[in-house]
């Protein structure tokens, strides 16, 4: 059973996998941020016990079985930028929130990468410069996500 703060960390989950699916123009849709990575990043560098590779697995397939595509494609890509934050979470923490935003802009642009190297693997896709496109929102929307999180953790008193 899940404690009152599990719930809580799987609230903002549920929402980032919101805005993740949510319809947007297709002009702006390209730069649709990796909510889904920004909250996980953020909950495994705070709580690397209760939030791990698992959880980011677990995200990224039901993003996969979402937004329609191969299964385990998002799953394996979210895992490895999980798992590079969960190996070095404490430096990350370490460093300014400018900092972080541009660990985090490098972690999206490798999950982008590894979900691109998947896809043409397994369907044949073409690479578009506009697949790291989101890149830059993620990194412009981190500090926000990180204090908004914080507020959050802080509020509830997540341990």
């Amino acid at each position: 059973m899940l404690s009152h703060n599990g719930i809580i960390i799987l609230f903002t989950l549920l929402i980032a996998v919101m805005a993740s699916i949510m319809p947007l123009p297709l002009s702006v849709d390209v730069f649709r941020p990796d909510w889904v990575l920004i909250v996980l990043m953020y909950w495994c560098m705070a709580l690397p016990g209760r939030v791990n590779i698992i959880t980011a697995w677990v995200m990224g397939f039901l993003l996969d079985v979402l937004l329609g595509s191969v299964l385990g494609v998002h799953a394996a890509a979210m895992a490895i930028a999980i798992y590079i934050v969960a190996e070095n979470f404490q430096k990350i923490r370490n460093f300014s929130i400018w900092q972080q935003a541009l660990i985090t802009g490098v972690l999206a642009a490798l999950y982008h990468l590894v979900v691109f190297w998947l896809q043409r693997f397994l369907i044949d896709a073409t690479f578009l410069s506009s697949y790291l496109y989101p890149v830059i929102s993620t990194i412009i929307l981190w500090p926000w996500v990180f204090y908004l999180l914080r507020k959050v953790r802080r509020h509830f008193s997540i341990k």
